[in-house]
């Protein structure tokens, strides 16, 4: 039974995350944390960033991770393979269609009004991950809660990131560097 869970919450994941991994992330935060709970917000966020850090999709390391989470090899593969499923066959179909009907104007009004969605799909998800590792997950803003470390840290990553654009490779590297180097000061 969980492995059909996994299967068909990622083949939800897969099926419904246009515009990449940064979109899917409300998707896989809807079935892993709020639906299934089988991940904590917490969790979750280490999930984001686990799989920001590791090659390949956002939205396939996440099924690979929590279907080891939850049953094993066994679960992440049938979690990846769901989540991998939809892509396969929808871009083969939409392939064959784009090349026959590319020109049309429709086709490009129906692309252009999903742009909106998905930009709002990733500010979502962004603005979810940022409230639980400034206050905690379900905390309300409470400037007395606040964990300042990690603001600093967050200004500091998008002023090398925007500013000065630095490597975002490098950017978490340094991001994983001051928040060790604050917690062993806050630890002496």
């Amino acid at each position: 039974m969980i492995y059909l869970q996994l299967f068909l919450s990622f083949l939800q994941i897969g099926l419904f995350s246009f515009g990449g991994g940064y979109a899917a992330m409300p998707l896989i935060q809807g079935q892993v944390v709020t639906q299934h709970g089988w991940l904590s917000m917490e969790e979750f966020t280490d999930l984001i960033t686990i799989s920001q850090m590791t090659p390949g999709p956002i939205a396939i390391n996440s099924a690979t991770f929590v279907g080891i989470k939850i049953a094993g090899i066994p679960g992440a593969l049938v979690a990846t393979g769901g989540c991998i499923l939809p892509s396969c066959v929808i871009v083969t179909l939409i392939a064959k269609l784009y090349l026959k009907y590319r020109n049309m104007a429709m086709l490009q009004g129906v692309l252009n009004s999903l742009r909106p969605a998905v930009v709002a799909m990733i500010a979502s998800a962004g603005i979810s991950i940022l409230l639980t590792a400034f206050w905690g997950s379900g905390a309300a803003v409470d400037l007395l809660r606040t964990n300042w470390v990690l603001v600093v840290i967050f200004v500091i990553c998008l002023v090398l990131l925007q500013k000065f654009k630095m490597n975002p490779i490098w950017v978490m590297v340094l991001a994983g560097v001051l928040k060790v180097a604050a917690a062993l000061v806050a630890g002496a």
